[in-house]
């Protein structure tokens, strides 16, 4: 499976088949980490079923720095300069991979300019999300920050029911959540019981549900 609008999904089929036959294939099951910081490994994944969250170790602790979906490459800014790898990638539930060596992926565009452009519009679509976040650190409170990431994460990790609610199929921690809102986690305690009260969401052990995604995105968008 890919998603529009990710590398995969941006390019032609017959790209796309190229790539994937220049591959082999690994399943990662849930935990299990697909490339660690700090690594001197230089192979590129194909993510082809599953998501994978991203993080890195900031004084010591994890820092989600963001997920990545079907349809889109990780370990690839690392093959491209050859220096160690800059985060952990961890499978959230069982992923799907392809694994490029360096010298294939390298050789792939070569002859695919197209696909070296969308390569560096990954990395800045990476970059503009990060931008928001941190223009998110300043101008909105705490439960519009959470509201807003949950919005954007139900788009593309989110599984609708039959009762019109939306479950996010990425297991996030309430630390992880912190993190990418930068905020204490007693602070996003709070934000998750706000919207709880609300009726907006409701939450288990990593597990979130929108129960209202429409009035969860107009409380994203009220400020």
């Amino acid at each position: 499976m890919t998603t529009e609008g990710t590398f995969l999904g941006s390019l032609p089929p017959s790209a796309v088949a190229e790539l994937v036959a220049e591959s082999s294939r690994k399943r990662f099951e849930s935990g299990q980490v697909l490339i660690r910081e700090g690594g001197t490994d230089t192979h590129v994944i194909l993510l082809l079923g599953g998501f994978v969250k991203v993080t890195t170790a900031v004084e010591g602790h994890e820092t989600l720095l963001g997920i990545r979906l079907p349809g889109e490459l990780v370990g690839e800014i690392g093959a491209l300069t050859g220096e160690p790898r800059n985060a952990t990638v961890t499978a959230c539930g069982r992923v799907t991979a392809g694994i490029l060596s360096q010298a294939r992926f390298e050789g792939f565009l070569g002859h695919r300019p197209d696909a070296a452009r969308l390569i560096a519009g990954a990395v800045a679509r990476q970059l503009r999300w990060a931008n928001r976040r941190r223009s998110d650190f300043a101008a909105f409170p705490a439960h519009i920050r959470l509201a807003r990431l949950l919005s954007e994460i139900a788009e593309v990790c989110g599984r609708e029911r039959p009762d019109g609610s939306v479950e996010l199929t990425v297991p996030l921690s309430q630390p992880e959540l912190a993190a990418m809102i930068a905020i204490g986690q007693a602070t996003v305690q709070k934000a998750m019981r706000d919207l709880r009260d609300a009726g907006l969401i409701t939450t288990g052990y990593r597990r979130i549900r929108l129960l209202d995604p429409v009035r969860l995105a107009k409380l994203a968008s009220s400020i």
